[in-house]
């Protein structure tokens, strides 16, 4: 990697690792008001902090101590397809966005517009540090490889902890009803588990249209 890329990488670790602390601080504050403001201090296990739109904020705060070459690009394509797509596709349904307290719903909105933000620079990031500014599908099908980690994890999180409360990680409980719009309707037709199985297949479909914006940007500025 040349100076310049060196350079412009450490700008931008400041950025992500910035924003990481930022989203942990305010989900910890946002944990602390939901358990002992609005419900007497019982845990909310529904709003456990591991939902698509939560990864992020993990990635971030791991993203600039990663060294390794392709581990870094996966992080960097999973921010700005995954990432992206959990800040895009919460407004065409904004009722996930609306709390009883109003502070709430503003911290909402604005953690999927920095969802947005941040994967933005992350596409950015991603092409500035890939080889002739070109990406790479090997890099997509990373992207994806850590998507399918955080849906096992979220998994495991709905076994282990439905016991304790109502808990559905990245909405892919077998033991809830689909919830995601558009996808609700398929449960009569195709059952629960199989609405869930389209459901995680539909969101790798659309970060996987992201990534092919992402890859006409970077030819795009590579030729220009």
């Amino acid at each position: 990697m040349n100076k310049f890329r060196m350079n412009t990488s450490y700008k931008f670790n400041s950025f992500f690792l910035g924003c990481g602390i930022l989203m942990a601080a305010s989900e910890v504050w946002k944990q602390w008001y939901l358990t002992f403001v609005l419900n007497g201090g019982f845990y909310q296990w529904w709003f456990f902090p591991f939902q698509l739109c939560s990864v992020p904020m993990y990635v971030l705060v791991i993203l600039p101590r990663i060294r390794n070459f392709r581990a870094r690009n996966a992080l960097l394509t999973f921010l700005m397809c995954y990432g992206l797509l959990g800040g895009i596709a919460v407004f065409a349904d904004t009722s996930g966005l609306q709390y009883p307290s109003l502070c709430l719903t503003v911290h909402s909105y604005l953690w999927h517009i920095m969802l947005i933000t941040v994967g933005v620079i992350a596409g950015i990031t991603c092409i500035i540090e890939s080889s002739s500014h070109i990406l790479s599908w090997r890099q997509s099908i990373d992207g994806t490889l850590i998507y399918f980690l955080c849906c096992l994890i979220a998994s495991l999180i709905n076994h282990l902890f439905g016991a304790f409360g109502s808990i559905n990680m990245f909405y892919i409980n077998p033991y809830y009803r689909m919830q995601q719009i558009g996808f609700t309707s398929l449960v009569r037709y195709c059952g629960n588990n199989l609405a869930i199985l389209i459901y995680i297949l539909a969101t790798v479909f659309g970060a996987s249209i992201l990534f092919c914006v992402w890859m006409l940007i970077s030819h795009f500025s590579c030729s220009s």
